[in-house]
């Protein structure tokens, strides 16, 4: 949470040859890879792949080959073979006087059309208008594994606020908007099993039975309630997005500091919240 004024607090088709820079990424040399060892080989470098694009978000923009491997985990020499990779597949950019890798045009261009896809340009006006109604801030975000992925941040025009950059994973379980889905499954019981060992981040995390109890609720009443469950002094409220909204398993969620969303305003919150975004 930030104080500051203004601060941001994706059968029978002619198998095509592998480019050189697919090649690369996956180490293969035979474009007819058929055993289970080289199958698991090439999806293991595009999981590679992807926790390196993953790192690059609003607070770390560039990185050096050193910090990208220290960050993932990764050796030196392969995260440089998929840097190079991902570099010539339009993917990443490379500073020619500094060396440091930053998101490249296609990253760009593959966002955009995403945006699109999802129907980010008729959603998000009405974003902003849920945060001008509430005058918190709003998120809108999609389900990706086990975290909700923000497509979509609305800031609150309160100098005190509760941000979230674009692109910033939160796991399911301690997200307004991520439970509010998890209450869609047909059995809570073997949803809640299938997310695994979950983190406890405090004394309000929810989990085990507790979780599943609470995505009852969440059921009966239509959004969810996150009790600063995650960020002490933040509370949120999420609804899940409707089927015709266009984002699949995607959520809803307002949230802002305690000082404003006591219990009598987030009552008065939930049930407008929920009626907004089944209008989506």
């Amino acid at each position: 949470m930030r104080a500051a004024a203004g601060a941001p607090t994706a059968a029978g088709a002619v198998p095509r040859p592998r480019s050189d820079s697919m090649a690369a990424m996956t180490g293969a040399t035979d474009s007819t890879e058929a055993s289970a060892g080289g199958s698991r080989s090439g999806a293991q470098a595009v999981e590679r792949a992807l926790l390196l694009l993953r790192l690059f978000d609003a607070d770390r923009l560039d990185w050096s080959i050193s910090e990208l491997a220290a960050a993932s985990g990764l050796s030196v020499s392969t995260t440089h073979r998929l840097a190079a990779a991902l570099r010539a597949g339009g993917m990443l950019d490379q500073d020619p006087r500094t060396e440091r890798y930053r998101l490249g045009g296609l990253a760009v261009a593959l966002g955009r059309r995403a945006d699109t896809a999802l129907g980010l340009p008729r959603l998000v006006p009405q974003l902003e208008r849920l945060a001008a109604l509430t005058g918190e801030s709003v998120n809108l975000g999609m389900r990706s594994g086990h975290h909700m992925v923000v497509l979509h941040h609305v800031p609150s025009s309160h100098p005190l606020r509760f941000d979230q950059q674009t692109g910033m994973r939160v796991p399911v379980h301690v997200s307004a908007m991520g439970r509010a889905v998890l209450s869609r499954a047909a059995d809570l019981v073997q949803e809640v099993a299938d997310l695994g060992e979950l983190e406890v981040l405090n004394d309000r995390t929810r989990t085990g039975e507790a979780l599943v109890a609470d995505l009852r609720e969440v059921r009966a009443r239509g959004w969810a309630f996150n009790d600063e469950e995650r960020e002490p002094g933040v509370r949120a409220i999420g609804v899940a997005l409707p089927p015709g909204a266009g984002v699949p398993d995607g959520g809803v969620a307002v949230q802002g500091p305690t000082v404003r969303l006591t219990d009598q305003r987030v009552a008065e919150l939930g049930p407008e919240v929920a009626a907004f975004v089944a209008r989506l």
